[in-house]
């Protein structure tokens, strides 16, 4: 386990911890909607906690650009617009080409065992349009990569923006056509790893990005999401 998966994993057990990550997943996957109040009163009677770790995750929430608090009034959902998945998209390019060309230079070749077995088992679920298993393949080797990128800061910075876009990326990897073309892309990213020239890895790796953006613009898997103006008050 990397030190970030430690420290993530603490964060988790704590109390604040357990409400920020419930919060924040409930806010992504769309049980919460776009500038819906969250009441402290009613989450902390749902969740079973006092109020004081409610309203610290809810600042932490605010922090990431997810929540809206406005003095007197309360904290309502901000969430993830089309905008915030184009930057997202536009920095994870640059992010996850830093990512396999700091690999290249630091995996192990434990892990990259492991990148050939997860390639192996994701052309196998693509070609059967197993969109929930591959999409689980798909966190798996972008997970191997972060460890062995050998930063932890980095590493954060990566999940968070894999997190946030997780619907999004379920969406674009059901079609038949991306999950095999993404699969061939880890596959070719994998092969400059190994052979270790960072130069092409991390080409391969920004390049993997865009496309996955390219194919959501054509699908019109953005078309859901709308410009809103933040909550102002």
């Amino acid at each position: 386990m990397s030190q970030y998966e430690k420290e993530e994993s603490s964060d988790r057990y704590s109390l604040r911890g357990k409400v920020f990550h419930q919060l924040r997943e409930d806010i992504l996957s769309g049980h919460y909607k776009e500038r819906e109040e969250l009441r402290e009163m009613a989450i902390s009677e749902e969740m079973g906690v006092s109020r004081t770790p409610v309203r610290e995750a809810l600042r932490q929430l605010e922090l990431e650009g997810l929540v809206s608090i406005i003095p007197n009034k309360g904290a309502y959902v901000t969430g993830i617009t089309r905008k915030d998945v184009e930057d997202i998209y536009a920095i994870r390019s640059l992010l996850e080409g830093l990512c396999a060309r700091w690999a290249t230079a630091h995996i192990t070749e434990k892990q990259l065992d492991a990148l050939e077995e997860n390639i192996y088992l994701s052309e196998f679920h693509a070609s059967k349009g197993h969109a929930q298993k591959l999409t689980e393949l798909d966190d798996q080797f972008h997970d191997i990569l972060y460890e062995a990128c050998s930063s932890k800061m980095l590493e954060h910075q990566l999940r968070d923006f894999h997190e946030y876009v997780r619907r999004m990326r379920k969406q674009n990897l059901s079609g038949s056509e991306r999950g095999l073309e993404a699969v061939l892309e880890h596959k070719q990213i994998m092969e400059a790893i190994r052979q270790k020239d960072a130069d092409r890895a991390q080409k391969l790796a920004a390049l993997h990005m865009r496309n996955a953006y390219d194919n959501m613009i054509k699908n019109g898997l953005l078309d859901a999401y709308e410009e809103k103006e933040r909550i102002d008050g």
